[in-house]
């Protein structure tokens, strides 16, 4: 490891503060250490977001469940709150990474991290939830704009995100046996605008499919899903599956996550 400076913030205004000045933001760290470890990101200073006791809590608000950015994978697993509100989530935080992952890892260092393979962006992007952060709110549609890249500004942070209730939602992950993360992953959801389908792990990010929307707004069922064309010209080819591969990936976890919303 080589040197550089560590703060612990004790506010979020002291977070963004110190994340204007250049400090490398620090949540849960699972993807930060490791490549501060390889060398891939070198920071000359960090700042530790889990002192910062209003980061983190889940609460509902009307036909909302607000969770804040610090708020561990293992705390939503767990949550009566938002199994009773949204159950999808529930099961989507408790197949994260392994039992250290979920102990560590945040929801807001995900989202903000926007791993292309992640599996909390497809929830926030399936759910039509909005993004709070130091300087505004931004909607999901708005917020995730390829690979790595989210519509964040320098040192502007991420303190909750809003989910609103949906009717129905379901989340399908095919595992990267090693890594844990998806190799594709498709979150469907009955929300009040209709039904939206996030698909992460496939493609360059987190990405809308619009082909089975259209067909599940028309018609709910899995055959309806079963009879969408899915596109491999753009999704990604490497040592772990073909793009043809993870098309026929997308249709099968879409048509397993209609098949659980529907009971």
């Amino acid at each position: 490891m080589y040197a550089f400076t560590f703060e612990r913030a004790t506010s979020v205004a002291e977070a963004a503060q110190l994340a204007a000045s250049g400090a490398k933001v620090l949540a849960g760290g699972q993807t930060l250490l490791a490549s501060m470890k390889q060398r891939l990101s070198q920071p000359e200073k960090l700042v530790d977001l889990s002192g910062i006791q209003e980061l983190s809590g889940i609460r509902r608000e009307g036909d909302a469940l607000v969770i804040g950015a610090m708020t561990r994978h293992m705390d939503v697993a767990a949550s009566a709150e938002v199994r009773a509100a949204i159950p999808a989530l529930v099961d989507l935080a408790a197949h994260i990474g392994d039992r250290q992952v979920r102990a560590m890892g945040t929801l807001g260092g995900s989202v903000a991290n926007n791993d292309p393979a992640a599996c909390y962006p497809s929830a926030v992007l399936a759910l039509g939830a909005t993004v709070h952060t130091t300087q505004r709110k931004i909607s999901a549609d708005d917020f995730f704009q390829g690979m790595f890249t989210t519509a964040l500004n320098d040192g502007e942070l991420i303190t909750a995100i809003s989910f609103p209730v949906a009717k129905g939602a379901a989340y399908m992950k095919f595992v990267q046996p090693a890594s844990r993360f998806a190799l594709v992953g498709v979150f469907v959801a009955q929300t009040s605008s209709g039904v939206r389908v996030a698909v992460t792990g496939a493609g360059q990010g987190v990405f809308r499919h619009k082909g089975l929307e259209s067909a599940l707004n028309a018609n709910f069922s899995v055959q309806s899903a079963a009879g969408v064309a899915i596109d491999a010209s753009e999704l990604n080819a490497d040592i772990h599956a073909t793009a043809a591969y993870r098309a026929n990936l997308i249709s099968v976890q879409a048509q397993r996550a209609v098949a659980k919303i529907l009971g």
